[in-house]
């Protein structure tokens, strides 16, 4: 076990201000879960999941110290990979079809969604995934982050910059 696998994210982050590498730390617990959410919301290709990645990270690092510690530091990295991934989706919308499902894996799509899965086929996942690409964005991103992130209210709230209970509804 390495030396910061049990830090709350709240101390790595006041730990990272004066040893930037434990903001390797933070990078690697949340690389996964930024890249499966960055993933869903766009449709987008590995490559550019990695440079939205990328950018999310750097962000992230640079304005550690604006960062409140008495908010969720996941909270508040899923807010700058939201907000890279729609910005990269207006600057470059007619070179992206966002209608594409995620991946031919059904398991990948689905993640941890609570579901009766063995009664879904890959058929029924492309639906599901056209039906919620066939919403406004600012819904897609309520379903994305309450059901397939499984944020709370208060989270998705924090993440879009919404008051809580706009998000409920």
């Amino acid at each position: 076990m390495e030396l910061h696998d049990q830090t709350p994210d709240n101390e790595l982050v006041t730990l990272s201000l004066t040893d930037r590498d434990v903001f390797g730390v933070l990078i690697k617990r949340y690389q996964d879960r930024m890249y499966r959410y960055v993933r869903r919301i766009s449709s987008f290709s590995d490559d550019l999941i990695s440079d939205i990645l990328q950018n999310t990270f750097i962000k992230a690092y640079v304005n550690l110290n604006s960062f409140d510690t008495n908010l969720q530091f996941s909270s508040w990295l899923y807010r700058i990979a939201h907000n890279e991934t729609i910005s990269f989706l207006r600057k470059n919308k007619r070179h992206i079809d966002a209608t594409l499902l995620p991946d031919d894996s059904l398991e990948e799509f689905l993640g941890d969604i609570d579901i009766e899965r063995e009664h879904m086929t890959q058929n029924d996942a492309g639906v599901l995934w056209q039906a919620i690409k066939s919403l406004k964005q600012k819904y897609q991103d309520v379903i994305m982050l309450k059901y397939f992130e499984h944020k709370s209210y208060d989270e998705i709230s924090d993440i879009i910059e919404k008051p809580p209970g706009t998000v409920a509804t």
